[in-house]
């Protein structure tokens, strides 16, 4: 496996819609090989999720270091093409941060509940329900497939902090305590 590239913000990739991947390509061996290092990267980076345009590839893939639905504490969420098909109106506040925009967090809205649809591992169809901080990092990664930011997604720029203003300031403050970097 290998470690790849983080792309950072600027660079055009993180601001294009990604492209699906045909089912036929997901069990290829260069495919599976990429979701390793994808994986490895995310691990390595400490991030919680990870999209594929964020390596400078401009596929529909994300993984994230949560699965709520395998008993292995360390198996992670492989999505194809993921589409998210329902978002609840009912939203909560918490801080969010990027792989790509390193050292910088602020406060987003998003959906507590959400159906996902796309293509396992395998490739596989599957469909779920996520809720609150596994929804909100799904929501964050299919947003990179999107070419959207979560800087995009804040209603409130007062809120945009250095990660170690963030740390001093506002992690321990009892409020919005969960963070997501991917």
């Amino acid at each position: 496996m290998s470690i790849l590239k983080v792309t950072k913000l600027g660079h055009p990739i993180l601001r294009r819609t990604a492209k699906c991947v045909a089912i036929e390509e997901i069990p290829l061996p260069e495919t599976q090989q990429f979701v390793d290092n994808m994986i490895e990267t995310m691990n390595d980076y400490n991030g919680i999720g990870l999209a594929a345009p964020q390596v400078y590839d401009t596929r529909k893939i994300i993984v994230v270091g949560i699965n709520p639905f395998h008993i292995d504490e360390y198996a992670s969420t492989i999505i194809f093409n993921p589409k998210l098909t329902y978002m609840s109106e009912d939203r909560l506040d918490d801080w969010e941060g990027g792989l790509s925009i390193p050292d910088m967090r602020g406060i987003v809205s998003r959906s507590k509940e959400i159906h996902v649809s796309g293509y396992d591992r395998e490739g596989n169809p599957l469909a779920f329900e996520a809720h609150d901080y596994f929804a909100r990092v799904l929501q964050h990664e299919i947003d990179h497939l999107n070419g959207t930011l979560f800087l995009d997604r804040m209603t409130d720029l007062k809120t945009l902090s250095y990660s170690e203003e963030y740390q001093r300031y506002h992690q321990l403050d009892g409020s919005n305590t969960q963070d997501t970097s991917s």
